[in-house]
């Protein structure tokens, strides 16, 4: 006859199972009762991340199958001002591709015109059947042929009006038929730093046409060292917007805009450093518009033009100083001429080679880049300048005619 054995080991393990369950269970119930008595007051106390949600009419207050628990509609707008400022600012932002000619080696018959490069470009006025649009000089630099390439992807010749290497500005003209929008110009003298930024343009070619970046103002009035003819000296200063929005290699001569869609800069991959992220540069649009206007009146920047290869002190051993160029011991800086243009204005004014240039006007001058910024933006051609030079150990001072730089 069979017996139960209730101290057997399988009915042990049986009753130690359902000694740890019941508190288990306790545990889940009183838990969720818990949840229960506090969702009310972690919704009130916006302590939950979102509410519950049910397909009833916008704002309509709910309670959820008796539980007590109220919730409200909450619907996501995607249309924010920054979307709607770049819907509106894009088709004035173009491509703009620099064809150059190309000759067949086996066929002197056969030439043609090939895709030098791609940048971009704005369209910046419409009058009278035809579109004007501001892009970098160095994105059309050494084109045969130019082409912009609107925001549809239509293809319209383009013809250069005139550009400049020292703001590397450019204008071109075109037929308007296919624009659709010009943008709107903005100011650039009163941003402040930390002021979002949207850059516009065409990264790495047409195939990403259109990309916008988004950043802030790092900085105003930066001025960057540009050296033109690659000899390792500053040929120039630029002055510029400093962005965190990204600008790559193809966003040159595109838009950057403030966060009401106007155009605030004109962008350069020229003066950026491709070692260095989140550092982008425009050309300030308060600078750039007396120039873009005398491109497109001029065909150029009509400059004063004094007639001198100068190179800074600095550049030249202090023990030259005194035995090469004879220059007095309270003498600190300078501009020294290498050579003089013929029949030039620094020619007529009796300048030679070798002298030494400490002022204009009674403002001191110290490399070749003060010498430009004062002739460019303080003189204009035919204007008189007073030069205070050094020659053979003698201070002298001569005043020189400006003329016009070619």
């Amino acid at each position: 006859m069979g017996y139960y054995d209730d101290h057997s080991p399988a009915t042990q393990q049986q009753k130690k199972s359902r000694r740890f369950m019941m508190p288990t269970l306790v545990g889940i119930i009183l838990g969720a009762v818990l949840v229960l008595l506090a969702l009310p007051a972690l919704v009130q106390t916006n302590l939950l991340p979102y509410s519950i949600t049910t397909p009833n009419d916008e704002n309509e207050s709910i309670d959820n199958e008796g539980t007590g628990i109220s919730s409200e509609k909450v619907e996501l707008d995607v249309n924010t001002q920054i979307t709607e400022v770049v819907e509106e600012v894009t088709p004035s932002v173009v491509g703009v591709v620099n064809l150059q000619s190309q000759s067949n080696f086996w066929d002197d018959n056969q030439n043609g015109s090939e895709e030098a490069g791609v940048g971009s470009g704005v369209i910046y006025k419409q009058e009278d059947g035809e579109a004007y649009v501001v892009t970098n000089n160095h994105v059309i630099e050494g084109a045969s042929e130019i082409e912009v390439v609107l925001s549809d992807e239509t293809r319209v010749p383009a013809e250069l009006i005139g550009g400049d290497v020292f703001s590397d500005l450019a204008v071109l003209k075109m037929a308007d038929d296919d624009v659709k929008k010009v943008a709107e110009i903005g100011s650039s003298e009163n941003l402040k730093v930390g002021e979002p930024a949207i850059a516009i343009g065409n990264p790495l070619g047409l195939q990403f046409a259109g990309s916008v970046t988004k950043g802030i103002i790092s900085g105003k009035q930066r001025a960057i060292p540009q050296d033109f003819n690659n000899d390792g000296q500053e040929d120039w200063q630029a002055e510029v917007i400093q962005t965190d929005a990204a600008i790559n290699p193809g966003n040159s001569g595109g838009a950057l805009i403030n966060i009401k869609g106007q155009l605030i800069g004109i962008n350069s991959m020229k003066v950026a450093q491709s070692s260095v992220e989140g550092i982008g540069f425009a050309i300030p649009i308060d600078a750039a518009i007396p120039l873009i206007e005398e491109l497109e009146q001029e065909g150029q920047v009509n400059r004063a033009f004094i007639g001198v290869e100068a190179y800074g002190l600095n550049e030249v051993p202090t023990s030259e100083w005194q035995s090469t160029l004879n220059l007095p011991e309270d003498v600190e800086g300078g501009l020294y001429i290498r050579s003089i243009t013929q029949m030039s204005p620094a020619s007529k004014a009796g300048l030679e080679p070798l002298d030494v240039i400490t002022a204009l006007d009674g403002e001191p001058v110290e490399d070749i880049i003060d010498l430009r910024k004062y002739l460019y933006e303080e003189k204009d051609p035919g204007d008189e300048l007073e030069i205070t030079y050094y020659r053979d150990g003698e201070q002298n001072q001569t005043t020189v005619t400006l003329g016009t730089q070619e």
